[in-house]
């Protein structure tokens, strides 16, 4: 009996520190979803509105942090590949979860950045590229046996596929943040097995000054990372 006072006086502390979790991780996933895994805890703190004490106290490295957001994101991303598998059309299923993948990483950078990464957090990657390639493979699979995927597309050309549309969204950002939805309909034409025309592409292409803006903020990789060439 000595010990429930204590109890009692615990659950606002336990109330108020999964609220402080929830805050930070909130903070956390419009942070790097606006600016990428750059982002400091010192901001990620200021965005909660809390001291950056309390994000050490509950992650006490940007990693973690960083583990329980994509934890989150993957297994919403699983549950989006179900549900494509699901659609009548094994045709409408497959570009749908196309379409749903490069707006997830042209709306957020860091899932983005994890997600496509050769580097970022490995064994990280690792565990969500284990949970979504028989996901991929089945969507693949079942739209080559209805017979609207070309026949020599292989599972492991979608994520490369989203790299590239990823690439291209983020030079972009700036200049027109929907023109992958263009390309995309390019790359499903090429996807398809037959079709009886075209695509329309929408938006409209870039201007020529649009491009130009686009070229000028392609950085190479050795410029990213700070390399000159000799």
């Amino acid at each position: 009996m000595a010990t429930t006072p204590s109890s009692t006086s615990d659950r606002p502390l336990r109330r108020d520190a999964e609220r402080n979790r929830q805050r930070i991780l909130a903070a956390a996933s419009d942070a790097f979803a606006e600016e990428g895994l750059c982002v400091t805890l010192d901001e990620i703190a200021r965005r909660a509105g809390v001291g950056v004490g309390t994000v050490y106290r509950r992650f006490p490295d940007k990693e973690q942090l960083i583990d329980a957001l994509f934890e989150d994101q993957m297994a919403e991303f699983a549950s989006l590949a179900e549900s494509c598998l699901c659609d009548i059309d094994p045709w409408d299923g497959l570009v749908r979860f196309l379409e749903q993948a490069c707006h997830l990483h042209a709306c957020d950078r860091g899932f983005k950045e994890v997600a496509l990464s050769g580097t970022h957090g490995l064994e990280r990657v690792a565990r969500g590229r284990q949970l979504m390639y028989p996901l991929v493979v089945s969507l693949v699979q079942r739209a080559q046996a209805e017979g609207s995927l070309r026949a020599d597309v292989e599972a492991t050309d979608m994520p490369l596929l989203q790299l590239m549309l990823g690439a291209l969204s983020e030079l972009t950002r700036d200049v027109e943040p929907e023109i992958w939805r263009r390309f995309l309909g390019i790359v499903t034409d090429g996807l398809r097995a037959q079709r009886a025309e075209p695509t329309p592409l929408e938006p409209g292409a870039l201007t020529p000054e649009q491009t130009q803006c686009t070229l000028r903020a392609y950085r190479p990789a050795g410029a990213r990372a700070g390399q000159t060439s000799a």
